[in-house]
């Protein structure tokens, strides 16, 4: 693997500085993430800080890097929406540019934007720390799911809280008449059998 510090200069030359500082807390909240379930954290930090490393290509680089470079491994459901490009490329970057091949952060860098059923706990806590870290989110929504996971211990809570992520990424994109990957409504249809009962609707 690339040092940190190669790492941390791609980054900066190749990510605007709103989209660096999202991914510096990202980082931070994935270690902490992942120190409160049991999970490796500083890989966890490395996961969160990578995972957006092809966000700010242009659609054109993101797609002919998908045809001409990765050409496999997507669902053609996934390129219907260019705000999924990102995470499938990140995927691909990590591993040719940072020399990355840890299969849990490729895993998670793959994931972090439609998800997928079945994710593994590390999955989970990259994808949620990319919801809720406090530079650029919401800080009303960040505290209602840090809550959700106070007053829910264990994993149980955090697939609350993923549901919880789920219902308002879906309603987003309904509202902005945006495609939604019928991966994510898998993934959601997953986390409310799992756990619908426990949301708290009031």
């Amino acid at each position: 693997m690339k040092t940190i510090d190669y790492i941390v200069s791609y980054l900066r030359e190749n990510l605007s500085e709103k989209r660096y500082n999202h991914s510096l807390g990202c980082a931070k909240t994935a270690k902490k993430l992942a120190g409160i379930y049991n999970q490796d954290e500083n890989k966890a930090y490395l996961a969160a800080l990578v995972h957006d490393c092809a966000k700010n290509f242009s659609d054109e680089k993101l797609i002919n890097i998908l045809r001409e470079e990765i050409k496999t491994g997507f669902l053609e459901s996934e390129l219907k929406n260019p705000k999924t490009y990102h995470a499938i490329v990140g995927a691909y970057i990590i591993q040719k540019e940072f020399e990355i091949d840890d299969s849990m952060i490729i895993s998670a860098v793959r994931n972090h934007t439609i998800g997928k059923t079945n994710m593994s706990l590390f999955d989970k806590i990259i994808f949620l720390a990319d919801k809720i870290e406090p530079n650029s989110r919401d800080e009303k929504y960040t505290k209602k799911i840090w809550r959700i996971l106070d007053k829910n211990k264990g994993v149980i809570g955090l697939d609350i809280a993923l549901l919880v992520c789920f219902i308002e990424t879906i309603k987003s994109l309904v509202k902005r008449k945006l495609y939604i990957c019928p991966a994510t409504i898998d993934v959601y249809n997953e986390l409310q059998e799992h756990v619908g009962d426990f949301l708290d609707l009031e």
